[in-house]
């Protein structure tokens, strides 16, 4: 077996990788580490030169067949993470060492958990371990896996890397069967929070559609740029994607795709950009020109409820932050990270930090329990 990195994903057939997703003859789990969304990042140059994300992605092939790999690139900052490490870096900098560039095996701007060792399973164990050989070969700072799932989470302890667990919301179908059955799961005061809240967006003078495959036009990436621009210069500074990129995944992704928008006039106002997995909807984006009271729950969060139900979905993941989730039915989850560092004491303060950092998550995370909207047995 060869074990190589390649800086671009068009080196290799679409067919090829795709086939280590387990598609099953479906969909991918999750769209991300699909070939098609990740040669648009690199198409439309969101990802590559001047970015802080350069493509290197990790591939083991035998006689030139591709038989496992992973979405890999060098990172010259710590930005488009979402589960940060800006305070490792800077104790290491304060130390006198070089934390960047360091490696980190993700999905550039994408909160969702999903595969990021791809292929069979006895392979990923050479995977991790490639990973930890190129730092060491290019004296660099450590290796970053970031969404990973909780069983390859389990395996990288077992080589060696450290556990980190953080938080997210996510909406879980528990059969409910509609949304009026959803509602009816909750205690009352919520129930008639949620209705007045769709019953105020919904009011705001115009239309909602949820379009998805063929529905969507590039006119409406138009549209959604400018939303999305707005969102990314309030929130972040300047937006990570490019506008190619919209254009990229209305060519080859649009099927995986829900836009939800809000029109007035027949012009978009307000939009939420989604992406379809197997059994999951991800929340993605969301942006605005117009102000209209609770427009953005019921784009981002009911719409995204209602489509899931409506598909037989297992849940929704509105992607990162945001305690006003729960009072909607998102509850807390765990979101499983991995990390190794070349240095071995900067490994043992780590290691001490993240077993501290996991205590008080999975505290927070019982404690926002308590806050769930569902009804609890024997109330209304």
């Amino acid at each position: 077996m060869d074990i190589a990195v390649i800086d671009s994903i068009d080196q290799i057939a679409p067919g090829d990788w795709d086939a280590l997703l387990a598609l099953d003859g479906g969909r991918a789990p999750d769209p991300f580490t699909t070939h098609r969304f990740l040669a648009a990042l690199e198409r439309s140059g969101s990802v590559g030169p001047g970015t802080g994300w350069q493509p290197q992605h990790l591939v083991i092939r035998e006689g030139g067949r591709l038989l496992a790999a992973a979405p890999f690139y060098v990172k010259g900052n710590s930005q488009g993470e979402y589960i940060f490490d800006h305070a490792f870096a800077e104790a290491w900098q304060r130390a006198g060492g070089r934390y960047y560039p360091k490696l980190q095996c993700a999905v550039p701007f994408t909160p969702a958990t999903g595969q990021r060792l791809l292929g069979p399973e006895p392979l990923r164990p050479l995977l991790l371990r490639a990973m930890r050989e190129i730092v060491g070969q290019n004296d660099l700072s450590s290796v970053h896996i970031t969404f990973c799932t909780e069983d390859v989470a389990a395996l990288g302890v077992t080589e060696g890397f450290l556990h980190r667990v953080t938080q997210q919301y996510h909406w879980e179908n528990r059969d409910f069967g509609s949304f009026d059955g959803f509602l009816a799961a909750l205690s009352s005061r919520k129930r008639k929070a949620i209705r007045k809240e769709r019953a105020t967006a919904q009011a705001f003078g115009g239309e909602i559609r949820a379009l998805t495959g063929d529905a969507i036009q590039p006119a409406h990436w138009d549209a959604f740029w400018a939303f999305y621009q707005d969102t990314g210069a309030r929130k972040w500074g300047t937006p990570y994607l490019t506008r190619a990129f919209f254009d990229q995944i209305q060519a080859s992704m649009r099927d995986d795709i829900l836009l939800v928008l809000a029109e007035r006039d027949g012009e978009p106002v307000a939009g939420a950009l989604n992406f379809i997995g197997r059994d999951t909807l991800y929340g993605r984006y969301w942006g605005c020109v117009e102000d209209h009271p609770c427009l953005h729950f019921e784009l981002c969060y009911y719409q995204a409820i209602d489509y899931a139900l409506a598909q037989g979905m297992k849940r929704v993941e509105a992607g990162a932050q945001g305690e006003h989730k729960l009072a909607r039915g998102y509850l807390p989850v765990p979101v499983h990270a991995l990390y190794w560092f070349s240095d071995p004491g900067f490994m043992r303060a780590v290691a001490d930090y993240l077993k501290s950092e996991g205590s008080a998550v999975r505290q927070e995370m019982d404690w926002l329990g308590q806050f769930a909207p569902f009804r609890k047995a024997g109330g209304s």
